[in-house]
């Protein structure tokens, strides 16, 4: 018999955490546990409030969730009934599948990215995330980016020139760019992304809005850049949809309901010839290192948040040369503060 229970969090952010459509200085979370026999697996719902959950949809949600009928074998049934129970809320439903992973992982005494068929050896090196700021908090955050080999920087503003040069004063690292449908329209969409071409950028996240297709797929065939689907592609249904506007999608567990669905967007995605980036929300080690199971089965890795939080309740996961280590410890390899 599992037993279920979760608290919430106000995951607190080093800076006020500013993309192209808002701001945030906290990011609501709940914690959960999954129990059983003498093991205790935890999930995580993290809940930037441009995706619509809340403290208050989440434990309307969990309240609908029984698993006392399920053994942790039956995950496949229970993530089948957990995405059933109701539409939407793909964060508390993440919660769930990660803590049934970090449960499983523990019961059977294998780390999860063992349980995902992941090899350690072939982790990508993750990027530290920059948002929206003014020169001088950006050259901070910068500092805060040394141990990384690559820079994710938020645009999509009027500053998007200026934060690019800032950082070119700073460092020569490749950057990654997340417009987070920022650009308006396809012209000038191009015209950002021929001039990002010059400053050592290798990759565009969400240029236009998510119902430009036609737009994306004319940016497509004309940008030098490789362009990703962020909040274009949430789920495992999107990405026939997209996938002749982006060279790529950019999977994040909390979008996609957890990992079960997540190895079927990676098994599409490479089944279509598009590039994958696994990315995060503002997390703790929690969610951070249930992606991390998962990275060495992508191209691109944004798996930054608990270096970017002040109230992590976990320990930060170690980071080697850039890269995630993941560490032979039973189901996420979690270990509380």
């Amino acid at each position: 018999m599992i037993e279920f229970s979760k608290e919430e969090l106000k995951l607190e952010l080093n800076y006020p955490f500013r993309i192209s459509n808002f701001s945030r200085n906290y990011t609501p979370v709940v914690l959960v546990k999954l129990s059983y026999e003498t093991h205790i697996g935890y999930g995580e719902a993290s809940m930037p409030p441009y995706l619509g959950e809340t403290f208050e949809s989440a434990n309307e949600f969990f309240t609908k969730v029984n698993l006392k009928n399920f053994e942790p074998s039956q995950y496949l049934s229970i993530i089948e009934y957990i995405d059933g129970l109701a539409p939407g809320n793909n964060a508390a439903k993440a919660a769930i599948d990660i803590a049934l992973h970090d449960l499983i992982g523990k019961i059977n005494g294998i780390p999860c990215y063992e349980l995902l068929g992941s090899d350690p050896s072939k982790m990508p090196f993750t990027s530290f995330t920059i948002g929206i700021d003014h020169p001088e908090i950006i050259a901070k955050k910068m500092e805060d980016a040394k141990p990384f080999h690559f820079v994710k920087v938020k645009l999509g503003s009027q500053q998007d020139k200026e934060i690019i040069e800032t950082i070119r004063s700073i460092s020569d690292k490749p950057i990654y760019v997340d417009a987070n449908r920022g650009w308006g329209n396809k012209e000038y969409a191009l015209s950002m992304i021929e001039w990002l071409a010059t400053k050592n950028v290798s990759i565009i996240e969400q240029p236009l809005e998510i119902n430009q297709i036609e737009d994306m797929c004319w940016l497509k065939e004309k940008s030098p850049l490789p362009l990703f689907a962020d909040e274009s592609c949430r789920r495992l249904y999107d990405i026939d949809n997209i996938s002749q506007a982006f060279h790529g999608i950019n999977i994040k567990l909390m979008k996609s309901t957890g990992i079960v669905e997540a190895q079927k967007m990676i098994a599409k995605a490479r089944s279509l010839n598009l590039k994958i980036m696994i990315g995060c929300m503002s997390e703790t080690s929690c969610g951070i290192y249930a992606a991390a199971a998962l990275a060495p089965q992508v191209d691109y890795c944004d798996l930054d948040s608990p270096w970017m939080v002040k109230n992590n309740p976990f320990q930060t996961p170690k980071l080697v040369d850039g890269k995630l280590i993941l560490e032979n410890k039973p189901g996420l390899g979690l270990i509380q503060k």
